[in-house]
């Protein structure tokens, strides 16, 4: 079974307040079985637009990643962040076929 991801870009624009939804957010992911990939850190943008954070979450499954996402308890933080950030977030199922 392939597994699941969060992939996030975020603009934060009170990382004090943000904190608050960084908090919320540990159950639920927590919950799922998420595990952080990339969380923050140094990049560099080679194409296209990019935001000032980037996280990447690791899901058991893709089903296990859009039902966080859509739990009450994930819900419930978002609403933390959501006037002080500015998110895209896609959940994608991962990869399992022939490698090059």
């Amino acid at each position: 079974m392939a597994k699941g991801y969060w992939i996030v870009r975020a603009d934060v624009a009170d990382p004090e307040q943000y904190k608050l939804y960084v908090a919320a957010n540990a159950k639920p992911l927590k919950e799922y079985g998420a595990r952080f990939l990339v969380r923050g850190g140094g990049f560099e943008t080679m194409e296209g637009v990019s935001r000032g954070r980037n996280v990447v979450l690791e899901f058991p499954s893709y089903e296990a990643a859009l039902a966080c996402w859509k739990c009450p308890d994930y819900q419930a933080a978002i609403k933390l962040r959501e006037s002080v950030s500015t998110f895209d977030l896609i959940v994608v199922e991962g990869y399992d076929g022939p490698q090059p």
